[in-house]
């Protein structure tokens, strides 16, 4: 699966996201866009997945119609040493991910 780190992730999360194509947000200079812009070059550019830490996105956004699946990380920080226990259930999370579904992975 082509999978995007949003901007805010921290880039050498994408290690912890073994078997798939991961970029991030920063590296394809998408940085700045508005929410709406960046699912728009997203979808465009064929990705599968957003993995974030913004909570708010799904609510921001009609995250169903978009056609991209969505991970919400729920952790301390957005630091890597918060976000990388995550990996194994996030990678759980991107193989049953289906378009427009979000999946929350962490502590609430």
């Amino acid at each position: 699966m082509r999978v995007l780190l949003d901007e805010s992730m921290p880039r050498p999360f994408a290690r912890a996201i073994v078997g798939h194509e991961v970029w991030t947000v920063r590296q394809l200079r998408w940085n700045g866009l508005s929410n709406g812009d960046l699912l728009r070059r997203a979808v465009a550019d064929r990705f599968d997945v957003l993995i974030t830490v913004d909570r708010n996105l799904e609510y921001q956004q009609h995250v169903a119609a978009i056609g991209l699946g969505f991970v919400v990380l729920i952790a301390r920080s957005n630091r890597t040493d918060d976000l990388v226990p995550l990996a194994p259930a996030v990678l759980t999370a991107i193989e049953a991910l289906r378009s427009g579904q979000v999946v929350r992975v962490g502590a609430n």
